[in-house]
């Protein structure tokens, strides 16, 4: 199984993920901010991946460290569980839409970190969670878990609604793009023979 365990420890937070590529979607989250639970989980149920994210930050300042860590840590350990990449589609892509919200992630497990985020959201916090966050998170994914990732939400008035199908469409996106491929088995997917 493609697994890994990942502790992150500052003076800012402490945090430890848990992530199995090849898991049924089962997850377990504490992080102190419900809101982030809930986008974590849709990462882990329609990416089919098995994680757990146990947090403490320093939430009396606000969530941006924790928010933040947690996303430098989910590609920490994701970098881990990858291995040496051999055997996967590498590219993936979705479309997930809710009610009046469309949004789109296609992303590259490359090896070079890269974000491209185009969202506009209708307000500038979900109940207290700050919208801004949803960026930085993805944004200490990528940057640890060497991955080129694009996002866009193309439609939406609801911000939970437009922030839900984000999440949503990158647990797809990683699902498909880590997913092994019978034809590809023992094969670099790069011409040049590495990622």
């Amino acid at each position: 199984m493609r697994s890994a365990t990942i502790t992150r420890n500052t003076l800012e937070t402490q945090i430890t993920v848990d992530i199995n590529l090849d898991g049924t979607g089962v997850s377990q989250f504490n992080s102190g901010l419900g809101f982030l639970d809930h986008m974590l989980d849709q990462i882990s149920r329609h990416g089919m991946m098995d994680i757990q994210v146990q947090a403490k930050g320093d939430l009396h300042i606000d969530a941006h460290h924790t928010v933040e860590d947690i996303g430098i840590t989910l590609g920490q350990a994701f970098a881990k569980a990858i291995g040496d990449k051999k055997g996967i589609r590498r590219y993936g892509h979705a479309y997930v839409p809710l009610d009046e919200a469309l949004s789109r992630v296609v992303l590259d497990i490359s090896g070079r970190p890269g974000l491209v985020f185009d969202c506009t959201f209708t307000r500038a916090a979900i109940g207290v969670f700050d919208v801004d966050l949803i960026h930085e998170f993805f944004q200490g994914f990528v940057n640890h878990a060497n991955v080129s990732l694009h996002i866009d939400n193309l439609k939406g008035q609801n911000a939970h609604h437009q922030a839900e199908t984000i999440f949503k469409a990158f647990g797809r996106a990683l699902r498909m793009a880590i997913e092994l491929d019978a034809r590809m088995e023992g094969i670099m997917p790069s011409t040049k023979g590495s990622l």
